[in-house]
């Protein structure tokens, strides 16, 4: 059982004697910290000692607890603190502004131990609850998404079956293409859209024919065709949809086979114009394919198709991705011995 960590109450006020009352009052229940002024309270917080909830004073010398509560609030690693003022100052309009500057709650001096005890309590119920409530909607999320990383993943499955290929090829080539999108300077983000788009290459390969995708020999024009037609079928089967991922995942199914010097297909486009993605799933789905088994061919060395893909710089592929991705096979090698088929 994770032992239980009491919260953590910073006092602020100018007053030795008003500090002592506070603390005697929290600290059975709390932890508890002073602070003899703003400013010192400003400086605790600025060095990485944030409380779970602040008991302000607002008449100080250095500076008012109406503008320390205005910097907390105007801080986004602060603004969420809690923030209950306690004050001599018993006017309502003094309550009101206040909690106009994000105050949660009003205590005027002298103070009770029963009024204060409960007005803590309370609002650290409310902080326990919404950290309950934060954790489990992480949780959550983070379930979602490794739920549609496996969707995405058995999606690409199901295509390389079809094609008599292994399950491992896409994570092979889905880790490749992370590797270059990372070593490129690629955000997180975009990387893990690389990622997790880049097992849908050849989703389009459902739609193909079975006695075309697993001929032994060599293909005629005529099915050749065919099979040139599974880009576009991929892009047809994900659809168009708000998802960056499923745009991703589109964009990448359509552009893969695409030639840096225009020779490719669907569409022929050239250099540049080749979306990124596909540029890079391109080089990790060659590289694999050269280098893993077939019914119809060998594996290929590692060396052999190091020299393919130096060959290809500017024909096949993007030359500088190329040139980025061959300067790291310590961690393609180990890639290849982690997915091993």
């Amino acid at each position: 059982m994770i032992p239980y960590t009491p919260e953590t109450i910073l006092i602020v006020d100018d007053s030795p004697e008003n500090l002592m009352v506070l603390s005697e009052i929290l600290k059975p229940f709390y932890k508890v910290k002073v602070a003899t002024g703003g400013t010192k309270a400003l400086n605790l917080i600025a060095s990485g000692d944030i409380p779970d909830l602040i008991l302000l004073d607002i008449m100080m010398p250095d500076i008012s607890g109406y503008d320390v509560c205005k910097k907390l609030k105007h801080d986004p690693m602060t603004r969420n603190i809690p923030i209950i003022f306690v004050t001599a100052l018993s006017d309502y309009t003094n309550e009101e502004e206040g909690l106009h500057l994000g105050a949660v709650d009003y205590i005027t001096k002298p103070v009770n131990s029963s009024i204060v005890l409960a007005r803590v309590n309370t609002h650290i119920t409310l902080l326990r609850n919404q950290h309950n409530l934060e954790q489990k909607l992480q949780e959550r999320t983070e379930e979602i998404v490794l739920t549609r990383m496996e969707v995405i993943r058995q999606l690409g499955r199901a295509a390389e079956f079809k094609d008599n290929e292994t399950g491992t090829h896409i994570l092979r080539m889905s880790a490749y293409a992370k590797l270059i999108a990372q070593k490129i300077g690629l955000d997180n983000a975009r990387t893990e859209l690389i990622y997790l788009s880049a097992p849908m290459h050849d989703i389009g390969k459902i739609g193909t024919p079975d006695a075309v995708l697993q001929k032994p020999g060599s293909l005629t024009p005529e099915e050749w065709e065919v099979i040139r037609k599974h880009p576009n079928q991929g892009a047809d089967i994900i659809g168009n949809h708000h998802s960056l991922l499923l745009q991703t995942a589109r964009i990448v199914s359509l552009t893969h086979h695409e030639r840096f010097d225009g020779t490719g297909y669907p569409n022929g486009i050239k250099g540049y114009d080749i979306p990124l993605a596909g540029r890079i799933v391109a080089i990790a789905d060659v590289f694999d394919a050269l280098t893993s088994r077939r019914p119809y061919k060998e594996a290929w060395s590692i060396e052999r198709a190091v020299e393919y893909l130096q060959d290809q710089k500017g024909k096949h592929f993007d030359g500088e991705l190329v040139d980025i991705f061959l300067q790291h096979m310590d961690e393609i090698k180990a890639i290849m011995t982690q997915f091993k088929d």
